[in-house]
């Protein structure tokens, strides 16, 4: 009597359920990314009352880290891996993630400052450098290696991100009558030094961020439970140190705002999976490719006109995504 197995359809077929489920799950995060990420810059318009911010921008970022601190606490408690932090929790496994939290927000301090050197449209189109610092201290501190092709579609996304901001710049006439004429747009040698600083520092934490989460073999909410643990008190000092008026703390807020602050929270917390699981290299591509949904929608909820300029760096980024991810 022979007996037939057919192992190939009952082993392969499981397997390949298993990773078109694993596959399906990570494009549904890469899109929620773009799409919160896109609609950031236009839900702040919306908020805006005589061309201003009613809130604290600073008190938006502390309730932002405090959110990811939370949803990170809960879903350890939520994993049963709660046990671990009688285990890992010691200052040589949480001091690590003091230095992201540090450099994001010397970063977030640095845009501040640099706008007395150069004018936000000219920082928009040169910030666009922080892809090449990425992907060169990529490659020099993660030993990660890119093919030619990838070099050239980072190339294509960094000049895909310089031509969107190069179309929405505000070019302004000059008053010819006036002692302060000039154009809308400025840089001075400080401001390019500054505005270098700047992209190097965003490239280091972004590589360093990837290669910490990496490197411990920690539950990733209990990763993420350190990280916004020193976000939350460095931004809130931060908050204090710079805020020099009366406003309350919570003042100005509204329906839209706290949809902003949950939005950009559940963005920190899908990041994480990201960089835990892909690369800074797939950050960059989730940046750029807001750049669709952002303009999509300034156009039907700000009423921002759309040119035929603008599919040129949306044809850019598609070029580079293939080109990398071929």
């Amino acid at each position: 009597m022979i007996i037939i197995k057919n192992v190939g359809s009952s082993e392969t077929n499981p397997r390949r359920i298993k990773r078109w489920l694993h596959g399906t799950r990570w494009v549904f995060l890469l899109i929620a990314s773009v799409l919160i990420y896109g609609s950031h810059a236009p839900l702040i318009a919306l908020t805006k009352s005589d061309g201003r911010v009613p809130f604290s921008p600073s008190s938006c970022v502390v309730l932002i880290e405090l959110s990811k601190l939370l949803i990170s606490l809960s879903a350890l408690f939520a994993s049963g891996d709660i046990h671990t932090i009688k285990v890992s929790v010691s200052w040589a496994a949480a001091m690590p993630y003091a230095v992201p939290a540090l450099l994001y927000a010397f970063n977030n301090n640095l845009v501040v400052f640099m706008q007395v050197y150069m004018d936000p449209s000219s920082f928009q189109v040169l910030s666009n450098l922080k892809i090449a610092s990425t992907a060169l201290l990529y490659t020099s501190c993660l030993r990660k290696r890119l093919r030619r092709a990838q070099w050239t579609a980072l190339m294509f996304l960094m000049v895909a991100g310089a031509l969107h901001s190069y179309s929405n710049l505000d070019w302004e006439i000059p008053d010819q009558g006036g002692e302060n004429a000039r154009t809308g747009l400025h840089i001075t040698t400080w401001g390019l030094l500054l505005v270098l600083i700047y992209c190097f520092v965003s490239g280091l934490a972004a590589v360093y961020t990837e290669k910490v989460l990496k490197s411990q073999r920690l539950p990733l909410s209990l990763q993420n439970l350190f990280l916004y643990i020193f976000g939350v008190g460095i931004n809130l000092v931060s908050h204090f140190y710079s805020s020099r008026t009366e406003q309350a703390f919570l003042e100005g807020y509204s329906v839209l705002v706290w949809v902003i602050v949950a939005g950009q929270a559940a963005n920190g917390l899908l990041m994480s999976v990201i960089m835990k699981h892909g690369t800074g290299i797939t950050r960059l591509f989730i940046i750029s490719s807001a750049i669709l949904v952002n303009s999509v929608l300034s156009w039907g909820l700000l009423g921002l006109q759309l040119t035929p300029f603008f599919l040129l760096p949306v044809l850019m980024i598609v070029v580079a995504v293939y080109l990398y991810y071929r």
